[in-house]
């Protein structure tokens, strides 16, 4: 049997799991979820009842980072593993990723200014801007798996407030969001599968030719 993916379209976790499923060529049965009303299977198969996870005969992946490594150890065509920053995916996964949920979430988080969580969560895309003024990725001289960890969560951010982050001093930031957003892979990921229910025929991804 094929791995079992379950996945959310719009979380940015499952989809930068997707992306590098994607990039290995992987094949795996996606089953897509509503966060609202989760499926009896994947609360049995992960306590954390979190997207993304992957089942894989026995074992269980329920960390979209961990998920990525697992498909690109097993396959890496396009050498995503061999630029790799394990430090700036670690920053984007704990603080950026905290001042954003409360920036975006701000009425859920009690207390909390989101004006002042944006200020601070923009202090790492400055440094992202700074990075890219000298190459054209984060991994170097071509995308990997340094881009793929933090781009869906950058790209979460502007949406909350798309005319005001255009308006930041980012000018390599936003070319190079605006690329991975016009791209091929990104496209690849984003396709609408209906909510899966048990006794569903298996749809597979990647949608291979």
């Amino acid at each position: 049997m094929k791995p079992v993916l379950y996945t959310f379209r719009r979380c940015p976790y499952a989809m930068r799991a997707r992306l590098a499923i994607a990039a290995s060529g992987i094949e795996v049965e996606l089953r897509e979820v509503l966060l609202r009303d989760k499926a009896p299977e994947l609360l049995e198969a992960s306590p954390k009842a979190t997207v993304p996870v992957v089942v894989n005969g026995n074992g269980i992946i329920d960390e979209s980072y961990d998920i990525m490594l697992w498909a690109l150890k097993q396959n890496d065509p396009d050498a995503w593993l061999e630029l790799h920053n394990p430090a700036l995916i670690k920053e984007c996964d704990g603080a950026f990723k905290s001042a954003l949920d409360k920036y975006k979430y701000g009425n859920r988080h009690e207390g909390t200014d989101a004006i002042e969580q944006r200020t601070v969560a923009s202090q790492f895309l400055t440094k992202l801007d700074t990075m890219l003024a000298s190459q054209p990725y984060l991994s170097g001289d071509k995308a990997g798996m340094t881009d793929m960890s933090i781009v869906t969560f950058v790209r979460q951010f502007a949406n909350v407030d798309r005319a005001w982050f255009d308006a930041e001093p980012w000018p390599n930031l936003i070319r190079w969001l605006e690329e991975f957003l016009s791209s091929d892979a990104f496209a690849s990921i984003m396709f609408k599968y209906p909510k899966w229910q048990a006794g569903d025929p298996v749809t597979l991804f990647p949608e291979l030719p």
